[in-house]
């Protein structure tokens, strides 16, 4: 050792940071394992990987532990760990909408709002609609305190067209709309209401959209099958053909291997497409916006048919829930 004592000093240093690096990368490793293995994980494991596209940070820490700590395995595992996060936050699976066919094209502004139990500040809902020039409203967690309040705030002048289905507490959806709408039930063997309309877009070939309002159970305690299984029926709600577009709160994010397979239209379904993904969004939160001390993610989502393009995507606050509202405006293909 020098005089000054700088190697012995160094060696102590190294020692720390290869100490450190465990309690950094363990749980990164884990949740990643998550992420990457195609398997039905246990609830953690689903909430968890949730949270995939925070683990960025965490990781780039790793690596800076595993060369200051001069560990060549720490060194190869951080650095898989890193690349595994910057291929998740930049994937090459998001599905973009067919190009733009001849032929003619609907405009209009779709809008989705989860609110907590009924509990959202209709005045804002309707500012929002206002402002935004929006033609299709989904509510989840619709009450009738809810749909009373928006009455009186004045959404049925705006948007007189409506399938309703409120209930007390979270089990209500509504679909409002300022073009005409015709009920066509609700997806079944769901535990929430999710209602399914057939939106006339009044041109003269007479083509409509299907509108469906998603609200799947969250995956918490023993809901975790429930939330599959809710999925899965969202996914079978595609008939095939037409324009489609599935607007609500799906409880799961791009890194949940069920969504991603909702997307890809597995068991003969077409795939599907979500907006914010394709417009380079897809990590901008919609929830939590209060009440939870978590970082936030992509829960809220609109997912259409490939002839469905979407622009204009944005995320809003709302007072009185906890997630956001999401909107886009989307150009529909007409035969």
């Amino acid at each position: 050792m020098t005089a000054s004592g700088r190697p012995s000093g160094r060696r102590r240093a190294a020692a720390v940071c290869r100490w450190l690096f465990i309690p950094v990368a363990v749980p990164v490793a884990a949740v990643s394992a998550v992420r990457a293995v195609p398997a039905d994980w246990p609830v953690l494991g689903v909430q968890l990987v949730a949270f995939t596209p925070w683990l960025a940070a965490p990781a780039a820490a790793a690596l800076f532990l595993a060369f200051m700590g001069r560990s060549r395995w720490q060194q190869v595992l951080a650095a898989s760990l890193v690349g595994c996060q910057a291929f998740w936050l930049l994937p090459l699976d998001v599905r973009e909408p067919a190009a733009e066919a001849a032929g003619t094209s609907v405009s209009l502004v779709a809008m989705s709002i989860n609110a907590e139990l009924g509990g959202a500040d209709a005045g804002s809902i309707v500012a929002l609609v206002r402002e935004l020039h929006v033609d299709l409203l989904a509510v989840e967690e619709y009450t009738p305190a809810l749909e009373r309040r928006l009455t009186a705030a004045g959404l049925d002048g705006l948007l007189p067209h409506r399938i309703a289905h409120a209930r007390d507490s979270a089990g209500g959806s509504a679909i409002y709309s300022s073009y005409k709408l015709e009920g066509s039930g609700v997806i079944p063997g769901t535990r929430f209401s999710m209602p399914v309309a057939s939106l006339d877009l009044g041109d003269e070939s007479g083509s409509s959209l299907r509108v469906v309002a998603v609200h799947t159970l969250a995956p918490v305690g023993n809901g975790l099958e429930q939330w599959r299984s809710d999925l899965a029926a969202v996914a079978r709600s595609d008939n095939g053909s037409g324009p489609l577009l599935l607007a609500g709160d799906f409880n799961a994010t791009y890194d949940h291997r069920e969504f991603r397979a909702l997307l890809a239209g597995t068991g003969g379904n077409r795939p599907l497409v979500d907006v914010a993904a394709a417009l380079g969004s897809r990590l901008v939160p919609t929830w939590p916006m209060r009440g939870y001390r978590l970082p936030g993610i992509a829960l809220d989502h609109l997912v259409a048919s490939p002839d469905i393009r979407g622009s204009g995507y944005s995320v809003h606050r709302v007072g009185g829930t906890d997630h956001a509202a999401v909107a886009a405006t989307l150009r529909i293909q007409v035969p």
